[in-house]
């Protein structure tokens, strides 16, 4: 079959190739799916340059979530079946035309959800959705957050107003701004503004900001601790700077604030089968009635996986990049 593979770590345009591999088989927990449409994450790329908390036996293929139509199935699998259209997250090598997965980690899609939707369904909305379940935040209260116009960013906002939670988007640009309103998203707020800070007080007026999720670091994190109310918790989801977070301790002290780093994939993989499927079937409802938007940024085949993964694209992207196997 043909994969998009390498056998060393290093920059995703320099180690990647189109390579031919063997046909996976399933075990006996297992499905085989012929893919579809495959995700490009930011966490994908890491793994390839042997930066992300998970490393792969070598030579790997790249790729974590799919969408695709089951092509076998393995002997104690018993709710599903052959040609069932199913996505798959937090799963391994589905830059390939097939892929194996544990049948725990596969989810049947709708024929009412379009393909570009399905294949990213799962990994970044389920982490936003687990994010706001891992704040416990409820219905009323204010989450802020930074990096907002990315994928998980976009998908926390949607997903919280649906659950009638209040969110505060930061920015860093009038390009993302628009982004987001072009989403239906509220809130946004551009961090360039000199009065920004200000901008976030005049929109909470005499509530408090219940939690905050910093993708950044360094300054960035001190900011939005400074915002949070106290008692808030405060999750690390990511560091796109590379510099270390900078915290006030005063703030971290006298707020009583709880500080606690989330991981998407290992709490998705630790998850009970039911929970999941509960909150996979949220996700669903939620982009079938169109209270969650996903927007595409591009499709390329298997073949120009190097092209798909080039920094200028995924820089400039505005939507997931997809390969088509």
């Amino acid at each position: 079959m043909r994969s998009a593979t390498y056998d060393h770590f290093g920059k995703p345009t320099e180690v990647l190739s189109l390579g031919d591999r063997p046909t996976p088989e399933p075990k006996a927990n297992d499905v085989r799916v012929k893919t579809i449409l495959a995700s490009i994450h930011n966490h994908d790329l890491l793994t390839i340059r042997g930066k992300y908390g998970f490393k792969p036996e070598l030579p790997a293929i790249g790729g974590s979530e799919a969408l695709g139509v089951i092509d076998a199935v393995g002997s104690e699998v018993k709710d599903l079946k052959v040609g069932q259209r199913v996505a798959a997250a937090s799963v391994q090598a589905t830059w390939a035309e097939y892929f194996v997965a544990s049948a725990d980690m596969i989810f049947p899609v709708p024929d009412s959800l379009k393909d570009e939707m399905a294949a990213q369904l799962i990994a970044m909305p389920l982490s936003a959705l687990m994010l706001l379940e891992f704040l416990e935040v409820e219905s009323g209260q204010w989450v802020i957050h930074n990096a907002a116009n990315g994928a998980v960013g976009k998908s926390l906002a949607m997903l919280a107003a649906a659950r009638g939670v209040k969110t505060i988007n930061l920015v860093r640009s009038n390009d993302a701004l628009a982004e987001l309103e072009a989403l239906d998203i509220k809130n946004n707020i551009n961090t360039s503004d000199d009065d920004w800070k200000d901008q976030v007080k005049a929109i909470i007026g005499d509530d408090k900001i219940s939690a905050a999720v910093d993708s950044v670091g360094g300054e960035d994190s001190g900011n939005l601790l400074s915002l949070l109310g106290h008692g808030g918790v405060f999750a690390v989801f990511g560091a796109m700077s590379g510099k270390p977070m900078m915290l006030n301790p005063t703030d971290m002290i006298f707020k009583q604030a709880v500080l606690k780093g989330f991981w998407g994939s290992k709490l998705s993989q630790e998850m009970s089968v039911g929970n999941k499927q509960r909150l996979v079937k949220e996700l669903i409802d939620r982009a079938v009635d169109g209270k969650l938007k996903l927007p595409v940024e591009a499709v390329f085949d298997l073949a120009d996986v190097l092209k798909a993964v080039d920094g200028k694209i995924q820089a400039e992207k505005k939507g997931k990049v997809l390969l088509r196997a």
